[in-house]
């Protein structure tokens, strides 16, 4: 599908409006200051504000399965993501992506796996293809289709609810690093299967976030609608860059780590991300350049800098609002942050070897009392959980 439907042209039309009456201004957001510092902020997350830390009513630390593809071998779990419903895939099921081949060399991962969400569980092979080698993120869709990032193919190829190739996607994007999905987006009207649904995907080699609608609602075309995030050049096990993709659908905010700058950020107003570089992270990672949006509504704001984070890398949204961080490559530790002030609520180190192993995280429940988090453990190719 190459064009924009008439929900998006309204929506594009009105941001262009709004550029046009601050006099095609270019404002730098706010931002350098913890997230919800300023009242602006802390004024759209208030009424949905959680303090309560979870990572500290962790208590036990459960074996889910061993995430190794039962065909061929491969190793590296590097993503989890959740099936939403009960179409092809059941809902509550772990879809989690192979970064490494059977040998264990970092890169050459094909393959897609499915578990379900209980200790025992066997792999089932959802996919393979070398169109993902290299799979380092798999997104669930809303209609269970797993769109899957290989950082060596440089492409997303989005499968059906069986495992069937479907559409791939490509340039703007060159080396990507991780994606999610965003659905549901505050705002549009109706039931959410007839609103725009986004996929965001990083790149490694860029620093730029590209989006693209995967239904015929939204910008159907590859945009690279985020850029300057800080980036390593590196590759396999070594590579750093955005990551950690998160979207809360409450708030339309995405968020995600750099592990260069060890920073974490959130861009405000997701859903609404249409035209090239509508975001600018600059130098540093702590500030922005917004297109559409002034001072008092920021379209980035740092949410936490600097110690404790350490080269974190994959991350996830409680259900509470709350983020959890992996320092992957420093120290394996977890850190939990109060996305509402940026405060650091508690930190778990959950494997103590000294070689990175934390790539993906995964939240799930519904409130505080049973919420739990799925990661990934490449040192035994293993997929756990943390219960309270």
């Amino acid at each position: 599908m190459a064009f924009y439907t008439k929900r998006a042209a309204i929506a594009l039309i009105a941001v262009l409006a709004a550029a046009c009456s601050n006099n095609g201004a270019v404002p730098t957001a706010q931002s350098g200051v913890p997230y919800g510092a300023s009242g602006a902020a802390a004024d759209s997350a208030g009424p949905l504000a959680d303090h309560t830390s979870i990572l500290k009513k962790f208590k036990k630390d459960v074996v889910i399965g061993s995430t190794v593809d039962p065909k061929n071998g491969d190793t590296g779990p590097h993503s989890i993501s959740m099936v939403q419903s009960n179409y092809g895939l059941k809902k509550g099921q772990l879809v989690v992506c192979n970064f490494a081949d059977s040998s264990g060399n970092a890169g050459k991962g094909t393959t897609i796996e499915v578990l379900n969400p209980k200790p025992g569980s066997k792999p089932t092979s959802f996919a393979q293809s070398s169109q993902i080698e290299g799979c380092d993120a798999a997104a669930t869709t809303f209609g269970n289709d797993v769109c899957a990032a290989g950082l060596t193919s440089g492409l997303v190829v989005c499968f059906g609810p069986n495992g069937s190739v479907g559409q791939s996607y490509g340039s703007p994007l060159s080396a990507p690093f991780d994606d999610v999905d965003a659905h549901c987006i505050p705002g549009q009207k109706g039931f959410c299967g007839y609103s725009a649904e986004y996929i965001f995907a990083s790149d490694a080699k860029t620093g730029g976030i590209v989006n693209w609608s995967i239904n015929q609602y939204g910008n159907p075309n590859e945009t690279q609608v985020v850029s300057g995030f800080a980036e390593n050049k590196k590759s396999g096990w070594s590579a750093l860059g955005p990551s950690g993709l998160s979207y809360n659908s409450k708030l339309d905010e995405m968020y995600m780590a750099d592990g260069v700058t060890n920073t974490v950020v959130g861009i405000t107003h997701a859903g609404s991300l249409l035209v090239k570089n509508e975001v600018i992270v600059l130098k540093g990672g702590k500030t922005f350049k917004c297109k559409f949006h002034g001072k008092s509504d920021p379209c980035g704001k740092l949410i936490l800098a600097g110690s404790p984070l350490n080269a974190p890398e994959a991350m996830t949204v409680l259900p509470n609002g709350n983020l959890v961080v992996a320092n992957t490559a420093g120290g394996n530790t977890l850190v939990e942050i109060d996305v509402s002030t940026g405060k650091v609520l508690a930190t778990k180190t959950v494997d103590t070897g000294s070689s990175p192993a934390i790539f993906a995280l995964q939240a799930a429940g519904k409130n505080d009392t049973n919420t739990v988090l799925y990661y990934t453990d490449t040192n035994d190719n293993s997929l756990h959980e943390l219960e309270q």
